[in-house]
């Protein structure tokens, strides 16, 4: 809608529209509660040990999420040293999967769009990615069917344990 407004508030939304829908009360103080809960959700067991094993590869969030949102998150995971960077759509007023929030990883990597490896497990990300020019990778845990949206990952992963040889670092 050209209508920028940050993913805290939208999530926020969402919140109070799902509560109303369901007819669930949800006053000001549990809402907060709920949406202090989204800033310590834990990491899949498999993250670690994949980038470990990545090997001192450079890695990004690229993320819808607001910067006040992906940064507790990611030190609550206890992943802050994981990242060379935490990129947010804040920055270009913009939601993937437009293409300026991709070109966005560009600007901050220094990489060509092809050089960029990319990895989600909502397939209209990797739809947008890679019709934008990266490499990408579809983690679908759920085993799920695709969205049919005319573009294809570069491989459909289970478990991030797949990403190391993927993206040619030695295990």
């Amino acid at each position: 809608m050209n209508r920028y407004e940050d993913f805290w508030q939208v999530t926020e939304a969402a919140l109070r529209s799902a509560c109303a829908n369901l007819r669930l009360a949800c006053g000001t103080e549990q809402r907060k509660k709920l949406m202090e809960e989204y800033l310590r959700l834990e990491a899949y067991p498999d993250v670690r040990e994949a980038f470990a094993a990545l090997g001192g590869k450079r890695l990004f969030i690229l993320s819808n999420g607001s910067p006040k949102m992906l940064r507790p998150l990611v030190e609550n995971a206890g992943l802050s040293t994981a990242f060379s960077g935490l990129l947010s759509v804040d920055a270009v007023k913009m939601y993937k999967p437009s293409p300026q929030v991709y070109q966005l990883a560009v600007k901050e990597t220094g990489l060509a769009k092809e050089e960029i490896r990319f990895v989600s497990s909502n397939f209209w990300d990797v739809a947008g990615a890679a019709a934008f020019g990266f490499t990408t990778f579809w983690l679908n845990r759920s085993r799920t069917l695709p969205e049919e949206l005319g573009v294809q990952p570069a491989a459909i992963i289970s478990s991030l344990a797949e990403l190391p040889e993927l993206c040619g670092a030695r295990q």
